[in-house]
């Protein structure tokens, strides 16, 4: 049963909710079931495309509870966007693909219940100095201007869902943080299945959902789609009262996911150790020490190039990214550069070599070409506990936890300190790895991943590994590193769009 606090909270949250999908139910007991005939708004939106701009009307059903026994049911609900009309024609939706876009950014909580529209989701800003700012799909930036996945869906006549979440500095009058892991994954997962509850009454195809995210956002779309049906998260599920459905989806749009976060730390001392540091000066002997970690963790993943070029490992990685991606992208970048623009970007780029139209560095001119590094050392599993991650593991009362064995002994002193099992359950249920090496029967089979070159909020490999895991499946998959692009870059989002439209027709 909920306590009079939790009651009094959803009720102060219900106020904000439509009354007609809330009517007279108590907190405890909210339906699931969709009423497509009532509680929405026809509403106009111009989205700018390459092609101009267009005009979408569009039917908008807002805040709808997912979950039947709602935590904060603020943030435990959706939006369904579905167009009617574009550009003057009549259009019908019922059968389209399914945007599930999540506006999570640095792990905070993303509410819907106020968006007066489509991507109009209420990003709650972190705390000063303890983590990122949120990104989520209006923060995406192409070609210096702001982008919007969910606009540009409804301008291709996709449904669009977009989901609150719960986050970690969510706090209730006892001080117990209830956003914290794996919270945020339970919700999403809560919704997918709220959908496919509603198949018959939901306009759009619920087996063809497609999930879309940026950096944290990101995070927990690739853990959506990798752990889709996994039965580690059905105790939480049950608890909420989500709907007894499969929370299995189609596809994974991701943009600088931010995961992998118990090995993340190691990770980006292999990456960015030897870089300076945009602000201080990051402890040299504790990067070699995470950085030579690295290494035993990529070869336990046993991920593979290709038959052809054998393991991805330490060894192979840099090669693997610069032939795969950098190279490539680097020469397209440069090569549609006007001559005098091209001869100053060399001029100003001197790690950066030009010869018969393509470009030419290794990986040491690569790391010197990205300059300094955005964090310190660790990244992720701060000694002081300063770091959006942790607060992320925070638990109960606590506001944050160390999720690594390394950063925990190195903060306490103690050489045999090691993460409880309950810790590491957590950990691992924030991890898509596990689900991607395994080959979960209910993952996606379909994957975008994008990242900027120079985005050092995390590792290029966690990309990297993602994308050889999805391969090695025989999975779609499409991955770019945008040359020069920093973090929450989405350069060719129209083409995620179409992507969209290619892989559900080819299904």
């Amino acid at each position: 049963m909920f306590t009079r606090r939790m009651t009094l909270r959803l009720g102060l949250a219900a106020a904000l909710m439509p009354a007609t999908h809330l009517g007279a139910q108590t907190v405890e007991d909210l339906p699931l079931t969709f009423d497509p005939a009532t509680g929405y708004q026809d509403l106009t939106v111009a989205v700018p495309t390459s092609a101009g701009e267009v005009m979408v009307k569009y039917r908008f059903y807002k805040a709808i509870p997912y979950v039947a026994r709602p935590v904060d049911v603020a943030y435990q609900s959706l939006n369904i966007s579905v167009p009617t009309e574009i550009n003057g024609q009549k259009i019908d939706a019922s059968a389209a693909p399914i945007l599930l876009a999540n506006g999570v950014g640095g792990y905070m909580p993303s509410s819907v219940a106020t968006a007066s529209g489509i991507d109009d989701a209420q990003i709650m800003a972190p705390p000063p100095g303890t983590a990122e700012a949120p990104s989520g799909s209006a923060a995406m930036i192409a070609e210096g201007a702001q982008v919007s996945n969910a606009k540009l869906a409804l301008a291709a006549g996709y449904v669009v869902v977009e989901p609150g979440v719960r986050g970690r500095t969510l706090q209730d009058a006892s001080g117990t943080y209830y956003g914290v892991a794996p919270a945020a994954i339970v919700d999403l997962k809560a919704a997918v299945r709220w959908l496919r509850l509603n198949a018959a009454l939901v306009p759009g195809n619920t087996e063809r959902i497609v999930s879309s995210g940026t950096s944290a956002g990101g995070a927990l779309s690739v853990l959506l789609g990798a752990t889709g049906d996994r039965p580690e998260y059905q105790s939480y599920l049950k608890a909420l009262g989500a709907a007894d459905t499969s929370d299995s989806i189609f596809a994974t749009g991701a943009w600088c996911p931010i995961t992998d976060l118990d090995h993340a730390d190691m990770a980006y001392e292999w990456n960015w150790g030897g870089n300076p540091m945009t602000d201080g000066t990051p402890d040299a002997a504790l990067s070699s020490e995470l950085a030579a970690g690295f290494p035993v963790y990529q070869d336990s993943l046993r991920l593979m190039i290709s038959k052809e070029d054998g393991p991805l490992t330490t060894d192979t990685y840099p090669a693997h990214l610069l032939q795969t991606w950098l190279i490539p992208e680097a020469t397209a970048h440069i090569y549609a550069l006007p001559e005098a623009d091209r001869a100053a970007y060399l001029a100003a780029n001197p790690q950066i070599g030009w010869a018969s139209d393509t470009a030419d560095f290794d990986w040491a001119a690569f790391l010197a070409h990205v300059g300094p590094r955005k964090k310190s050392v660790p990244a992720f599993d701060a000694l002081d506990l300063s770091s959006g991650e942790n607060s992320l593991f925070g638990a109960g009362t606590t506001a944050a936890r160390h999720f690594t064995d390394i950063s925990l002994r190195k903060a306490t002193g103690n050489p045999e300190a090691a993460l409880s099992s309950e810790e590491q359950t957590v950990v691992a249920l924030m991890n898509p790895m596990a689900a991607l090496i395994e080959g979960n029967k209910g993952r996606a089979r379909n994957w975008w991943f994008r990242v900027g070159a120079k985005d050092t909020d995390t590792a290029l490999t966690i990309v990297g590994n993602l994308d050889a895991a999805a391969r090695g499946l025989g999975d779609t998959v499409s991955t770019r590193i945008y040359w020069d692009a920093g973090h929450g870059a989405n350069l060719d989002a129209e083409k995620f769009i179409d992507w969209i439209g290619q892989v559900t027709t080819k299904a």
